[in-house]
């Protein structure tokens, strides 16, 4: 038994003596452009997880929802109740399927990146959640070429992330970090419902 603990210390000390190596080369701080695409679940959970953990340093955090707003979601009820460290605003009218109307979906995309925009160019956010924004990309609802001006040129130390489905390749060749959700289940296929605390 002593043989195996042993081997495995030697191992997590290379481990760790690579792993420190990398963390000395990483030397620069700089706000990161983060964006979560892919089918599987977990972009938007992932996004807000980010707004809380943000939140919890003491950052200010704005957010922007494309598409959705018909409906009331968690997320927006138990941001709201921080007034003072959040700033959220549902922009959306609902999914494009229900909506059918893209020339009014692409009027309220535009709006809501009116303001995206302002916390973008306002120092004072830590971090900028743009949920669904992808979507809007993806339905030229906006141009990609201004969204993406507009990301980079954020004040240097402001997070900016990105969620939704069919992130531009645009847009993924500049962000920092890219995250694709990739379906090994989900329950809906299984015909359960969407579910308050999971989904929305």
């Amino acid at each position: 038994m002593s043989d195996i603990n042993d081997r495995h210390r030697d191992r997590m000390a290379r481990k760790k003596a690579i792993i420190d190596a990398k963390i000395a080369a990483a030397d620069k701080n700089i706000g990161v452009l983060i964006v979560n695409t892919g089918n599987g679940k977990g972009k938007s959970s992932s996004g807000f997880g980010m707004a809380m953990r943000a939140m919890g340093h003491g950052m200010k955090v704005g957010v922007v929802q494309f598409i959705k707003g018909a409906m009331s979601t968690g997320e927006e009820q138990f941001l709201r109740r921080f007034p003072d460290e959040c700033s959220f605003h549902a922009m959306g009218e609902g999914y494009t399927w229900e909506t059918q109307n893209r020339e009014r979906d692409t009027e309220k995309a535009q709006q809501a990146w009116e303001q995206a925009r302002a916390f973008l160019r306002d120092p004072s956010y830590g971090m900028v959640v743009l949920d669904e924004l992808n979507i809007a990309l993806k339905y030229r609802y906006l141009d990609v070429h201004e969204v993406i001006a507009d990301l980079l040129d954020r004040p240097d130390m402001q997070h900016a992330v990105v969620t939704g489905r069919a992130a531009p390749q645009e847009l993924i060749e500049v962000a920092d970090t890219v995250t694709e959700m990739t379906v090994v289940k989900h329950a809906f296929k299984a015909g359960i419902a969407a579910q308050p605390g999971t989904e929305w």
